[in-house]
């Protein structure tokens, strides 16, 4: 049914904690799940081994050693055995519920992606307890965090859907929202997964990256990642969604600001329209000011 593909950092100290969680959480969705792990980063290859995946480590990188999307998803969807793919990030651990909101999209063409929620994980989990779900749960509501609208760490397609994607640094901001700016583009529907995927973010530091978190957001590879998304505009996030997916099924993204957010894409999608930008970004500083006052929460709605 799907095929999940992955790109895994160095299977060292905490970060190898975190991502053999991940790795068993998928292995517990469904027997009839393919997984790839992607890359030839430390243990990678012993990991696939171990768990009994698909491994493949030929991934293109830039002159820093940085893996690029664009081979990624390119081998991600070539190797892939099922008609719906999806690229995770190895340290998401994902839950029961996410084959279910699979199973009710119907769209010959779509992009599914949702907020995670943010859990501090130190030890490896027992995924053979009985229960084990429910108590991460429970550990989530206590003590985790829903992270914000422009951080994304799954994304849910038909192969074949993305091509020609530009080579893009992994891990160095922008090209997730590129990504969604592609899809829109293109037509397809862009579903919000948030109501009806929980997917939790082990929490880590920054120190496989030589710069840490700055060189992250700021490095000269950040820096090469804006350029290649072309421009600030096409840096979509789960604001640009026009589908929602909850438990009762798809619907339109119909709030407000889901619809203020079309308008918006609308200026950057259709050239005819690009002196529509300035005032919708007059208009969006003003919302967010009347939000800020409002004490308005901006994941809700």
């Amino acid at each position: 049914m799907l095929t999940i593909f992955s790109l895994p950092k160095a299977f060292k100290g905490h970060i190898k904690t975190i991502q053999v969680n991940a790795i068993l959480s998928w292995l517990k969705l469904d027997s009839g799940c393919e997984i790839i792990l992607l890359g030839d980063d430390e243990g990678t290859a012993e990991a696939a081994d171990r768990f009994g995946v698909r491994y493949y480590p030929g991934i293109e990188r830039n002159e820093y050693g940085t893996p690029l999307v664009s081979s990624v998803f390119d081998k991600g969807q070539s190797l892939a055995s099922n008609d719906i793919v999806c690229y995770v990030n190895a340290d998401i651990i994902l839950l029961s519920d996410f084959l279910t909101a699979i199973r009710q999209i119907k769209m010959s063409s779509f992009l599914a992606i949702g907020q995670r929620w943010d859990l501090d994980v130190r030890d490896e989990l027992d995924f053979n307890t009985p229960g084990w779900e429910d108590q991460l749960r429970t550990r989530l509501l206590k003590n985790g965090e829903l992270h914000n609208r422009s951080g994304l760490d799954y994304f849910i397609f038909r192969r074949g859907f993305y091509q020609n994607i530009p080579p893009f640094a992994i891990g160095r901001t922008t090209w997730d929202n590129w990504l969604i700016y592609r899809a829109r583009y293109l037509g397809s529907s862009v579903i919000d997964a948030t109501q009806a995927v929980v997917v939790v973010h082990q929490n880590h530091d920054y120190s496989h990256n030589p710069g840490g978190t700055a060189g992250v957001w700021k490095g000269p590879e950040a820096v090469r990642n804006r350029e290649l998304a072309g421009c600030r505009e096409h840096a979509f996030t789960l604001e640009h969604a026009t589908w929602i997916l909850s438990s009762q099924g798809v619907r339109r993204a119909l709030s407000p600001r889901y619809l203020y957010f079309r308008l918006d894409a609308m200026t950057v999608l259709s050239p005819r329209l690009r002196f529509m930008r300035r005032p919708m970004k007059a208009l969006t500083r003003l919302l967010v000011r009347i939000r800020s006052r409002l004490g308005v929460n901006r994941n809700t709605g």
